[in-house]
């Protein structure tokens, strides 16, 4: 496990580099986290540094948004809170995207933790106080 504190949120592009880093050879990244401990926008600045060419945006009502770059190929990003039933996620071919070999970033996973592969990053934000955070980076291989 990685440690990364984000003393302030304007430092958070410093924290999605080492991420990128750690994690550049697991495609699913699962971001757990409080509502509001700030995944959409650690989400965010890892798309920018991956250029990203499409306006990045929690997908909360489509579950999942599709994203074109310049040097990742083609990003998923899903967001289950909304997720009423993991089969849910079934119907809208989560497997299929989970082993398209694309990097797919996941909030609210703990919504359908039997759907999530063997291998992937589990990248953790704790909120400490307003501008703080705690992160924390697993590699998870079962």
């Amino acid at each position: 496990m990685k440690t990364i504190h984000c003393n302030h949120l304007n430092q958070i592009s410093n924290s999605a580099e080492l991420i990128i880093d750690l994690c550049r050879d697991l495609d699913v990244w699962v971001f757990k986290g409080e509502m509001g401990a700030g995944k959409t926008t650690l989400i965010k600045a890892i798309c920018n540094l991956l250029e990203v060419r499409d306006p990045v945006s929690s997908p909360t009502f489509s579950i999942v948004n599709e994203y074109a770059t310049d040097k990742a190929g083609i990003i998923y990003h899903f967001d289950f809170y909304r997720l009423e039933d993991p089969v849910e996620a079934i119907e809208i071919g989560v497997e299929e995207y989970f082993n398209s070999g694309n990097y797919c970033f996941v909030e609210w996973a703990e919504k359908i933790p039997s759907f999530l592969p063997e291998d992937f990053a589990l990248i953790e934000i704790e909120k400490r106080e307003e501008e703080i955070r705690h992160i924390s980076v697993k590699l998870i291989h079962q």
